[in-house]
């Protein structure tokens, strides 16, 4: 017999899950940091791209009774084209039964979590192809590094990579980037670089981290892309690959909240709503609640000049 139906599982869609599944958060995603979630209203807008006009320096004087000049921000360009991604987290009746003799402990949100967890992974991969794609830049904002160029080489010089990068995009944008992505292996390369330690060998004892690497590179922060993933039919043994890759990315991410409308390097557009969590409903053939979970959206580069592209600085040199 199913456990009886109370006030959150009678709703169509139960809010106190859904309000929890929104402010949801996998530390080890570093996504909505690059790409900030912000929510759009409805299916039916287009993606608001930014161009140089906020930073081109325009004859703004006037004679009396002559027309005043007009600027806008952003441009609309293709319609938003959201993906949904679904899955329903199971809570087998013998769990839920030993968990009732334990204050505290919610079984539900803890299927939602490892839900969102699986979901956010995809969404992890689809935000870093998307920045460590060559073509989604011009060619003055990205470097394949080669050979000795890269950084897991003595002979590099990361410091120079970036501040070409940093320089490439405020002679775009007008504003230096705030934000690095690494890879783990490019992490690694730099904390173990030669230049970088000699850097820090007198004021420091300690291991480099990424605070010192900001400081190091004069950005607000340092991103370490630390996931990994595997292909859904992948043999136990298979060794999982990085989702970030041996890559680095510079880009500028204003700290704006939920507004899409201030020029940026990208934005993940959130559906308004969701993640939208169902009402749990019981399963008698495997004696379990199953809780759908559905996320609906999509990270766009929406100012590919607002950011630089290294690639390969963690490969081997």
């Amino acid at each position: 017999m199913a456990p009886p139906v109370n006030v959150r599982t009678a709703a169509v869609v139960d809010p106190i899950l859904s309000t929890h599944a929104r402010g949801y958060r996998n530390s080890e995603f570093i996504s909505h940091l690059l790409f900030p979630r912000v929510t759009i209203p409805n299916r039916s807008m287009r993606v608001l791209k930014f161009g140089k006009e906020a930073f081109r320096m325009l004859n703004t004087r006037r004679a009396p009774g002559a027309d005043k000049k007009r600027v806008q921000y952003g441009y609309a360009s293709d319609p938003v084209a959201l993906v949904q991604d679904a899955l329903e987290g199971v809570v087998p009746i013998e769990h839920q039964q030993e968990a009732e003799s334990i204050p505290g402990v919610d079984l539900g949100a803890g299927a939602v979590n490892m839900v969102l967890n699986v979901i956010d992974l995809g969404h992890e991969y689809a935000a870093a192809q998307l920045a460590r794609t060559a073509a989604n830049y011009d060619a003055n904002h990205k470097l394949a590094l080669t050979g000795t160029a890269r950084w897991t080489s003595d002979l590099s010089n990361p410091k120079a990579d970036v501040d070409a990068g940093k320089e490439a995009i405020r002679r775009s944008i007008g504003r230096y980037p705030n934000t690095i992505t690494l890879g783990p292996t490019a992490a690694n390369a730099a904390k173990n670089h030669p230049k970088i330690k000699e850097q820090f060998k007198y004021t420091s004892k300690d291991s480099i981290t990424l605070d010192m690497l900001a400081a190091y590179f004069e950005v607000k922060r340092v991103l370490l892309g630390a996931a990994v993933w595997l292909p859904e039919n992948a043999t136990d043994d298979t060794m999982a690959s990085d989702v970030w890759g041996d890559d680095v990315i510079l880009s500028y991410v204003p700290d704006t909240g939920d507004n899409f409308q201030v020029p940026a390097y990208g934005y993940t557009y959130e559906l308004a709503g969701y993640p939208q969590v169902q009402q749990p409903y019981f399963e008698r053939s495997c004696d379990s609640w199953i809780y759908p979970t559905t996320v609906e959206r999509r990270p766009y580069l929406v100012g590919a000049e607002g950011g630089f592209l290294l690639q390969n600085a963690g490969a081997a040199a």
